[in-house]
């Protein structure tokens, strides 16, 4: 008996170490476990901590775009930043992101909407020996393509004749693919140039608020002046906007300013000099006819091209025709064509005409 209960206490000594053991063992895994819980809570509240820093950062910038943004469209609105500064803002994409929801001026909201349009064009360069299209229907065939790019133009014909037609048909097809275009006028008035050119269809308006159309309403002797200071302020402006076509209506009242043949002939050299010189492609009307001499010769001999416009009366009513006198590098049309204006402009029949015009009726 003695000795079983001996064995009981050893049993029993046992049994109770390794239950020790056992709870340290669990004792130990908690505290583990624990331990790595507390590491993972950790760094999860280091991570929501960096995305909210993100975020924060984020919004920050967004908000600092807004207010630069605000500031631009402020500028433009009192006109004291140009064309050039707001493509620079859309480029850097300052503009871009404004919702046009939050604009309460409406005003503002225009001018927002005029640069997101800025940010989408396309500035088509022209390339050396590359036709340049005209956009008159039929008319293009006669020349081979189009003017010569770079080359200097000129269209002779009668108060009437639609010589102010086609020259802004010739701009507003260059607008169309992107280019941006000139014209200048010494006689037309800019809002009534407006409204007669709406009647075919050509809101000139509106390609201003692109940045692709510039209208100058210039005095002849400022162009003279012009010719004395190498370029002055129509040079800077082909340059700076990167102007492809020109057109100046009309060259007659620019050679009345000098009386004799002489002075006469030396303006229309250097005219046609400095166009050159601005490499685009330009077209320039006249009413003096083929052949009168003085600064019309000049002007005849110193153009890569001339097409004269028609517009004769013949039995009850006028017709009009077109011909190409002259044009350098190009195997072009002799025969005279009928051609018509419409709503749409201008267009050229495209078989000759069956009735052209005697050199008695020129």
């Amino acid at each position: 008996m003695a000795k079983e209960k001996k064995e009981k206490k050893k049993n029993m000594g046992k049994k109770s170490v390794e239950e020790k053991i056992a709870k340290k063992k669990k004792v130990k895994v908690k505290v583990l476990k624990k331990k790595a819980i507390v590491k993972s809570v950790k760094k999860h509240k280091e991570h929501v901590k960096s995305v909210k820093n993100k975020h924060a950062e984020h919004v920050k910038k967004k908000v600092a775009r807004k207010a630069h943004s605000k500031k631009i469209i402020h500028k433009v609105a009192k006109k004291k930043i140009s064309l050039r500064h707001m493509k620079k803002a859309v480029k850097k994409g300052h503009v871009k992101k404004i919702s046009h929801k939050s604009m309460k001026k409406k005003e503002g909201h225009i001018i927002a909407k005029k640069i997101h349009k800025i940010g989408k064009i396309r500035i088509h360069k022209i390339k050396p020996g590359e036709r340049v299209k005209t956009g008159i229907p039929n008319f293009d065939t006669l020349i081979e393509g189009g003017f010569e790019g770079n080359s200097t133009n000129l269209v002779v014909g009668d108060s009437g004749s639609g010589k102010s037609i086609f020259a802004t048909q010739f701009l507003i097809e260059g607008m169309k693919r992107g280019e941006k275009c000139l014209y200048v006028t010494f006689e037309e008035k800019k809002q009534q140039f407006y409204s007669n050119m709406l009647e075919f269809g050509w809101d000139l308006e509106v390609y201003e608020k692109k940045g692709l159309f510039t209208f100058l309403e210039y005095t002849p002797s400022k162009v003279k002046t012009m010719l004395e200071e190498g370029g002055g302020a129509i040079e800077s402006l082909v340059l700076s906007q990167k102007i492809s076509r020109i057109v100046i209506d009309s060259i007659t009242s620019f050679a009345l300013l000098f009386e004799d043949e002489l002075s006469k002939r030396e303006a229309a050299f250097s005219l046609f000099n400095m166009i050159k010189k601005w490499s685009c492609t330009s077209l320039l009307t006249s009413e003096e006819p083929i052949g009168s001499g003085g600064a019309t010769k000049s002007i005849e001999f110193e153009s890569d091209s001339i097409i004269l416009l028609y517009f004769i009366r013949k039995k009850e009513q006028r017709q009009r025709y077109l011909e190409v006198l002259k044009m350098r590098g190009t195997k072009h049309s002799k025969r005279v064509y009928d051609f018509s204006i419409d709503k749409h402009g201008i267009s050229v029949d495209k078989s000759p005409s069956k009735d052209p015009p005697n050199s008695s009726n020129e």
